[in-house]
């Protein structure tokens, strides 16, 4: 499996930990920056790098993170066919991949620490999308509406 991950400052610490992390994992991470602390750096730059990588099909998941996950997750709804959700329970961010086919997992690190980070991105990753046609039905509705003026 290939992940993009990225960050601005407010993500940039826990993004560390959990490249590190993912690593040991024998997950292979693509790290789209920020590379060095800028209090400066603004997350929707991230987030589209991020996004642009996912929906493209460079990596099958991504990860962002910013102070709150929400303007992260804002910024990556933006880009057509990004998916993207914050999440700071486990139950969403599997629950988000099995109904919602949710491709990119927000979080906040001024909200979690690095114990619920790792549990959320394990319970995102290995999550599968549940081929269904309610879920299908649903995933349509949500592609009409990124197609509407």
């Amino acid at each position: 499996m290939k992940v993009s991950i990225g960050c601005d400052h407010g993500g940039f610490d826990l993004k560390l930990v959990i490249i590190n992390w993912l690593k040991e994992q024998k997950i292979n991470v693509i790290d789209l920056g920020n590379e060095v602390y800028n209090i400066d750096d603004d997350y929707p730059d991230f987030a589209e790098k991020v996004s642009r990588n996912v929906v493209s099909g460079i990596s099958d998941k991504g990860i962002i993170i910013c102070g709150s996950g929400v303007g992260a997750c804002i910024a990556a709804n933006k880009i057509k066919g990004a998916r993207a959700s914050v999440c700071h329970d486990t139950y969403s961010a599997r629950q988000g991949v099995e109904h919602d086919c949710m491709n990119i997992l927000c979080l906040g690190a001024r909200v979690i620490g690095e114990q619920l980070a790792k549990e959320l991105i394990s319970a995102f990753l290995n999550a599968t999308f549940l081929n269904e046609l309610r879920y299908n039905k649903r995933l349509e509705k949500i592609k009409d509406l990124e197609n509407k003026k």
